[in-house]
């Protein structure tokens, strides 16, 4: 790997139910999220157990930072016990105030992490951790 280069460059974030999810993280972040053609080979088979459905958070490959999408697959399941995605936020307790109104959990308010700012951790509406971070 080289160096000066931040190492996560794309999440997925598992899901049973697209269009909830979609809601979910659209209203807590204020952001648009879209979906595209899935690549050649890749396109939604739902009689097969190797399907992908996606759709994509907003960002720019040319800007800092690790892309990402939200997926149904019957490969992989939502769930607690997995991996933690934080999201960079101004502020993470508002992200967080928003969390409930949308479906989701706070399970940990805006909490200090000492010199490396705030972070709270909440549960979408698929029973995925996810976690807010800010410096503020």
């Amino acid at each position: 790997m080289s160096t000066g280069v931040n190492p996560l460059i794309w999440t997925e974030i598992y899901v049973s139910d697209l269009e909830r999810a979609q809601k979910f993280y659209e209203s807590v972040l204020q952001i648009q999220m879209f979906s595209m053609p899935m690549p050649q080979g890749m396109e939604a088979d739902k009689d097969s157990n190797d399907y992908f459905e996606m759709v994509f958070f907003p960002g720019d490959t040319n800007l800092p930072g690790a892309g990402g999408a939200i997926v149904k697959s019957p490969m992989f399941q939502p769930g607690p016990g997995g991996t933690l995605v934080y999201f960079g936020c101004d502020d993470c307790a508002v992200e967080t105030s928003r969390v409930e109104a949308a479906g989701g959990k706070v399970l940990q308010d805006k909490m200090p992490i000492g010199e490396h700012g705030f972070c709270s951790i909440c549960e979408d509406t698929e029973g995925n951790p996810i976690g807010f971070h800010s410096m503020k």
